[in-house]
């Protein structure tokens, strides 16, 4: 998985059932987060460059990736994120 634009780690958390969350802050207030993450490259407070790998999609059957883009507290369509 890779860092949809340059910014830096915001925060890396799990939720409640146990799923890793990324927070990437970019700049214009845009946010971006990904769920269902394992094995990071990248760590609270870094530095990413946009396509930088951050870590890999958690496997399942099938697998996914929770990808969400918000400017401030609005989400946004993040097909213009997308890398």
């Amino acid at each position: 998985m890779k860092a949809a634009a340059a910014g830096t780690v915001a925060a890396i958390t799990t939720n409640t059932e146990g799923i890793q969350i990324v927070v990437i802050r970019h700049p214009d207030e845009l946010l971006t987060v990904y769920t269902h993450v394992v094995d990071l490259a990248v760590e609270r407070g870094a530095s990413v460059s946009k396509g930088q790998t951050i870590g890999k999609v958690k496997a399942g059957s099938p697998s996914l990736l929770h990808f969400e883009v918000r400017k401030g507290m609005e989400s946004q369509d993040p097909t213009n994120y997308l890398p």
